[in-house]
């Protein structure tokens, strides 16, 4: 069978993007043709095996470069019919839908005024999430987290059927033969820091949503000579509009910050780090927190990110109730910095994972589309 996957764009280290990769790599091991459409791609490409076309998208506005994107899929699709059209952004069209984002009538209406809902970006996502979850579509639902769920059905009585729950992926195979020391000490030498460093990691796209500007001022609320010995390493691509070095500079702290863009050893960094800091405003999941659970790398995160309830379950770190407070995000630096249960935090994450992956499949997502392309096709016969 032949397969589309549907994404706006593409790029290193993004959450939803590497899980779409998977996704594809998982469908063509089994067997299956995968193309996908996409109006930017930055990065390597994908396996050879994979086909990627990258289409034209023209407008002023995010929303209307989004809608030609849109249109030149479906044009693609018309032109090229597949068995299965699998989204990764919200549109009309999908036979299937990776739900990586949350509710987006729900934050509209929530945290926005009703200004906002008068404007054309309000009214282009509104009708592309009511195509994706309105009770008449026929488009099935690849869910994350149980919560998520039941925000869509407040807003748009989706029928549970058309909702499949996912494990998380564990990426055991990438913390595989890694040693933790050598790691430790390569992290150090990288970024020229004392081979004896506090090592605070943060790994997101975001600077404001995954909550990087939290994690620097916890650090610059460090006491003295706590601070001296401990650095934020910050890694992924921030919006333009998000000044790191600034806000450093302000908070006095901008020698113990370390802003590293996106890299391709963050296996290597995770293994090396003493503490993961997710401090987000908004993460529907956050493979982030598998990631450094697999990696036996302590969390510190905020109980708003989905996953969160899995770093509890595993005791492997700490979790912030909300509402946030900052004190309550430095405190517990302070605390998990100095805390002799490191270690039982890293065992007790990794212990977690292992029974996930022991427990579930490890190609959950590739074995549904497989099998909603098979419904589809014995509905149509």
């Amino acid at each position: 069978m032949k397969f589309a996957f549907l994404i706006f764009k593409v790029f290193p280290y993004g959450g939803v993007q590497r899980d779409m990769l998977r996704i594809a790599h998982d469908c063509v091991a089994a067997g299956h043709e995968v193309i996908i459409y996409t109006g930017e791609w930055r990065g390597d490409m994908p396996d050879p095996r994979i086909q990627v076309e990258i289409l034209p998208s023209r407008g002023w506005l995010n929303h209307q470069r989004h809608q030609s994107l849109i249109n030149a899929m479906q044009q693609a699709l018309a032109k090229s019919p597949v068995d299965l059209v699998m989204g990764f952004n919200r549109m009309s069209g999908l036979d299937g839908y990776y739900a990586a984002d949350p509710c987006f009538l729900e934050r509209a209406h929530e945290e926005k005024s009703w200004l906002y809902r008068l404007t054309g970006r309000y009214r282009f996502f509104a009708a592309a999430e009511q195509a994706v979850m309105g009770e008449h579509s026929q488009c099935q639902i690849l869910l994350l987290t149980e919560r998520e769920k039941y925000s869509f059905q407040q807003w748009y009585n989706t029928p549970d059927a058309r909702f499949h729950l996912l494990p998380p992926s564990i990426p055991l195979e990438k913390f595989a033969d890694k040693n933790r020391e050598y790691c430790r000490a390569y992290l150090r030498e990288q970024f020229g820091l004392p081979p004896d460093a506090n090592v605070v990691l943060t790994v997101g796209s975001a600077f404001v949503r995954k909550g990087v500007d939290r994690a620097i001022d916890a650090i610059a609320a460090l006491p003295e000579d706590l601070k001296l010995n401990t650095w934020l390493l910050a890694i992924g691509e921030y919006e333009s509009n998000s000044n790191m070095q600034a806000y450093c500079e302000k908070r006095g702290v901008s020698h113990h910050c370390i802003q590293a863009g996106g890299r391709a050893d963050i296996a290597d960094l995770m293994l090396g780090a003493d503490i993961l800091a997710h401090p987000a405003r908004s993460e529907l999941a956050g493979i982030v927190l598998i990631e450094a659970m697999t990696a036996g790398l302590p969390v510190l995160v905020t109980d708003v990110c989905g996953y969160a309830t899995h770093v509890a379950e595993a005791n492997a770190g700490l979790v912030l109730p909300s509402p946030y407070q900052q004190q309550d995000m430095n405190q517990a630096l302070v605390m998990m910095l100095q805390d002799a249960k490191q270690v039982t935090w890293r065992a007790s994450g990794q212990a977690y994972v292992r029974h996930i992956k022991n427990t579930s499949s490890a190609k959950a997502e590739a074995d549904f589309i497989i099998a909603f392309s098979e419904q589809k096709v014995t509905k149509h016969d």
